[in-house]
């Protein structure tokens, strides 16, 4: 079940692959996030170098995800905008450090969902768009609610 998606990043980026990963969380912040009290917009992955075991990592930096109401005194001193550890394998995590280090390429978070009981992201590697294809996507999708409202007409 689909609980959040990054419109505005699918708006200004292009997308050129996805990965499904699973996102590391602590009870409260579960059950805001099935609530769909998570913010994406800003949020994007890091990827780091464990210094004990020189294995990489990433992260989800800058999503928001509200303090859950009903936990009480379980988020005293909570921070809605902590790191994030984001559950890759590392051939998965080798692939998108290799494709990062081109030039004009991130990777974003795009979705959030549930699957069974647990909460996945859908990550991507993404290209920022120019102007001008921002304004050929909207003439597109103009043109497209033309067309249906002319054909019920």
């Amino acid at each position: 079940m689909m609980i959040t998606e990054n419109k505005k990043a699918l708006h200004e980026y292009k997308i050129l692959e996805k990965w499904q990963a699973g996102i590391k969380l602590t009870g409260p912040e579960v059950k805001a996030v099935k609530m769909g009290r998570i913010d994406l917009r800003g949020s994007y992955l890091g990827i780091s170098i464990n210094p004990k075991n020189n294995i990489p990592e990433t992260w989800l930096i800058g999503a928001n995800i509200a303090k859950y109401p009903k936990s009480g005194y379980s988020q005293k001193n909570y921070d809605s905008l902590r790191k994030r550890k984001i559950l890759l394998n590392r051939k998965e995590i080798n692939s998108i450090l290799g494709k990062i280090n081109q030039k004009g390429l991130t990777v974003i978070p795009i979705l959030v969902y549930t699957s069974q009981r647990l909460v996945k992201v859908e990550i991507a590697l993404v290209q920022g768009k120019r102007k001008f294809d921002k304004r050929e996507e909207l003439k597109k999708r103009d043109f497209q609610k033309r067309k249906q409202t002319m054909v019920k007409n």
